[in-house]
């Protein structure tokens, strides 16, 4: 399958899942605080499809994956009825710590510039 196809598919399948977790998913986990879906990565054959999701202000993101995991059945259904693919994914979420990285990065980087300032004076 062409490099092309894969991506367009994971696109698609990114803003349905995003979507779906959005609107559809009623655990209590989920419903604090958001969750996004930034990147899937279907396997060429597309039988597999590994879902990174980020969360901000979740209380507790071990158990709203967790909740993400047990709900990847109910997540696959609403796919096969939205997207038109021969073979729906099965699905595997995963954390991505890319954006709280990037925080971490971003407050190191606040601090050295005060006291840079600070040194300056």
């Amino acid at each position: 399958m062409s490099n092309t196809r894969i991506q367009k598919v994971n696109e698609e399948l990114k803003r349905e899942i995003g979507s779906i977790i959005s609107l559809k998913l009623n655990h209590s986990a989920l419903k604090k605080g958001m969750i996004s879906v930034t990147k899937v990565n279907t396997s060429p054959d597309l039988k597999y499809a590994r879902v990174y999701v980020s969360m901000l202000q979740v209380a507790n993101p071990k158990e709203a994956l967790k909740a993400l995991k047990k709900s990847s059945g109910f997540i696959r259904t609403e796919i096969a009825q939205k997207v038109n693919l021969k073979y729906t994914p099965e699905l595997v979420f995963e954390f991505d710590e890319s954006i709280e990285y990037g925080n971490r990065i971003d407050n190191i980087l606040k601090e050295i510039t005060k006291e840079i300032k600070k040194g300056e004076e």
